[in-house]
């Protein structure tokens, strides 16, 4: 594991890249309503992204040849991610796929600005959400907040793991275990990766410069 820790003036950039993020997200917001479909919002996010000097850093985002018996992966197509309902994430917009009321859809949007990341995933009620989902809603985002309070130097990485686990199990959720939390800094996925469930004072101790995300992915019942 390689963790390239970030001096004050990296992290400053850093915090740039992420407010392009966070604004296009407010640019997004008016949008995602009844009748939208997630390419329209997709076109609507690299027309700002664009305008602000900064690039999509998911389009053409991983892209692998066939080799040793493996299938070929093409680039990922999109500016966003658009994640509806029970799709955990990474969906890809489509003109087919057209918002209704009562969904709930998550966006993840990664940018590169002079040269640092910046990446976010934020869910959006549709319209207006039934109840289970409005509730599944506030407890991810409560999950985030505890997982956030635990990113402290000292700490370890289970540390954070283990708050969003606990409380999404209390609140009878759960925490997706195959996808991860990671670093990010020159590339959008660098050390750290961990996974948003653990054990208080297990993995990685927490130094001062190093950034990571923490975007539990928290759904309704059990884990399979």
């Amino acid at each position: 594991m390689a963790i390239m820790l970030k001096s004050r003036q990296e992290i400053a950039h850093l915090r740039e890249a992420g407010r392009i993020v966070a604004e296009t997200y407010e640019v997004l917001r008016p949008y995602i309503v009844p009748g939208m479909n997630t390419a329209e919002l997709d076109r609507i996010a690299e027309e700002f992204i664009r305008s602000k000097g900064a690039i999509p850093v998911y389009k053409g985002y991983g892209a692998r040849p066939q080799r040793n018996g493996y299938l070929a992966v093409p680039p990922f197509p999109a500016t966003i991610c658009t994640a509806i309902n029970d799709v955990i994430c990474h969906g890809i917009p489509s003109p087919q796929h057209v918002l209704k009321d009562g969904d709930i859809i998550g966006i993840d949007i990664g940018v590169r600005y002079s040269g640092w990341v910046g990446d976010s995933c934020v869910t959006f009620a549709v319209g207006t959400p039934d109840n289970e989902s409005q509730r599944l809603l506030e407890v991810a985002k409560s999950c985030t907040e505890l997982g956030i309070e635990q990113a402290r130097p000292g700490n370890h990485l289970g540390d954070i793991g283990a708050a969003i686990q606990a409380y999404a199990e209390s609140q009878g959720f759960s925490s997706v275990r195959d996808l991860c939390g990671h670093g990010v800094g020159r590339s959008v996925h660098e050390d750290p990766s961990y996974p948003h469930v653990g054990r208080p004072g297990t993995g990685l101790r927490l130094r001062p410069g190093m950034v990571f995300t923490v975007e539990p992915m928290i759904n309704v019942g059990k884990p399979v």
